[in-house]
């Protein structure tokens, strides 16, 4: 099944904080991997319970499947990612 990829208004400001070159790869990984494999990524535990995180790098995407969509949610390096609420 292809997802369709959504992303929460929040995560433009997770990519300025980037620089320009790895937020283009990790896009370029989310329009890769994500529509056909995002339910063999696996689940979240505590605060973050029932969302997915896709790895990219050092790099990690929080996100959500929500009936045929996958709703991205953050996007930012492995130590801060779980560090703030969504």
């Amino acid at each position: 099944m292809a997802y369709n990829i959504l992303y929460k208004q929040s995560v433009r400001r997770d990519l300025k904080r980037l620089p320009q070159a790895e937020a283009k790869r990790i896009l370029d990984q989310i329009d890769r991997g994500l529509p056909k494999k995002a339910e063999s990524n696996p689940t979240l535990k505590g605060q973050f319970a029932g969302l997915r995180k896709h790895r990219v790098g050092d790099y990690r995407v929080i996100y959500s499947i929500l009936g045929d969509d996958v709703l991205i949610l953050r996007i930012a390096h492995r130590r801060n990612v779980y560090k703030r609420k969504l």
